[in-house]
């Protein structure tokens, strides 16, 4: 990547970070955007953090990962604990239970759920559980040496697995239905405008964040053998640099991420349920990347913003064509802009210049007058001997 290209880049993410912390708050605060507005370009942000997680992974170290979503989900659902005792006896049942487990029969708080009603306790439980996951799952993965479509396989039928222990009420995790009907975060009340807008400010905060972490990761030594491991894992391998470590490191870094994008999206969209940790959405998130730009770290930002944005729109227009949208998208992006929308300017800049390139060279090639030309004549034909 060439220091003009990461000049733009930057340019443009502190272009988005000043739009979205300062000047969409703002409006949203003296009533030129709605708080439901405000409260859909959150959960795009949040999205925006799974894809970076899903970029850093398949962009940066070439692994294909269709389980991020499982780390995203269990984010939501860690911090969905703890708004869930947080609603009290606000809920249908009247009672200190979630009404789920009232519902099942409980008569106590299982043990599991006590130490969520601290605010702390949970958001470090968004780190490390799925940290810890992240972990097991990739020093067997790893150290096996599974990678390719070997590593996305088992990606993939892990968080397939995980989902359908979601869908069963034996984990006490809510079932089909999950968490819902929060009502208080930090005691501020969270259907409140102030407190959506806050969230929001934070979720665009915690991005900034996560894209200058993973911009400073990508520009040391670390980034650059991490990037060789993508090109050519035997030569990493043959030059002493143990690839494997290498990898579970980034891959235990991404489930955090993805799981940090999960605990923002629970509380801005107000539900968290198994059908968020399905492989569609690992691979909507993989749409996401391949459209706005694979291997870069803004591309992710404005993919999963602009899908989403897309499919908003679809759905409401046109739901019956919303999947055909998404495949189209993601076909033309693969086959005709590789680099995705982020590398669009330059691919019609080289196009524009070819062209005119081009036009020059037909310019400057010597013009042959037209009176210089002769026609040779052509010999006739001798004439056949009539038959008289």
């Amino acid at each position: 990547m060439n220091r003009s290209f990461q000049r733009r880049e930057s340019i443009i993410f502190f272009a988005f970070a000043l739009l979205l912390v300062v000047i969409l708050p703002l409006a949203s605060s003296i009533g030129w955007i709605s708080p439901f507005t405000l409260n859909t370009w959150g959960k795009y942000l949040s999205y925006a953090i799974l894809a970076i997680a899903v970029d850093l992974l398949w962009g940066y170290t070439g692994l294909l990962s269709l389980g991020q979503a499982l780390f995203f989900s269990l984010g939501g659902y860690m911090m969905g604990m703890y708004l869930m005792l947080m609603i009290g006896k606000l809920g249908q049942y009247k009672s200190d239970l979630p009404d789920f487990l009232v519902f099942l029969g409980h008569t106590q708080l299982p043990a599991i759920w006590k130490p969520f009603y601290s605010f702390p306790f949970a958001l470090l439980m968004v780190v490390v559980i799925p940290g810890i996951l992240a972990f097991i799952f990739g020093y067997l993965a790893f150290r096996s040496r599974i990678k390719g479509v070997y590593f996305s396989i088992l990606t993939q039928a892990l968080t397939y697995g995980a989902a359908l222990m979601f869908f069963r009420n034996d984990l006490n995790m809510g079932g089909n239905n999950g968490f819902t009907d929060f009502r208080f975060i930090l005691g501020a009340d969270i259907r409140s405008d102030g407190t959506k807008r806050t969230l929001f400010i934070v979720t665009a905060i915690v991005l900034l964040g996560v894209y200058a972490g993973c911009r400073w990761l990508t520009t040391t030594k670390f980034g650059l053998i991490q990037r060789a491991v993508r090109d050519s894992e035997n030569r990493v391998l043959f030059s002493g640099y143990a690839a494997a470590n290498y990898k579970l490191f980034v891959f235990v870094l991404c489930a955090i991420i993805a799981s940090l994008g999960g605990s923002l999206f629970v509380t801005q969209v107000g539900i968290i349920n198994p059908s968020e940790m399905t492989t569609q959405k690992s691979l909507e998130a993989v749409v996401w990347v391949a459209v706005g730009g694979r291997g870069t770290l803004i591309g992710p930002i404005l993919g999963a913003i602009g899908v989403n944005s897309l499919q908003s729109w679809a759905t409401r227009a046109m739901p019956d064509y919303w999947l055909l949208f998404l495949g189209a998208g993601f076909t033309l992006a693969v086959l005709f802009m590789p680099k995705g929308l982020v590398g669009l300017p330059l691919q019609l800049r080289n196009a524009f210049v070819k062209y005119k390139s081009r036009s020059a060279a037909d310019e400057d090639a010597p013009q042959i007058p037209a009176a210089a030309i002769t026609v040779k004549p052509t010999p006739s034909t001798p004439s056949s001997p009539s038959a008289e």
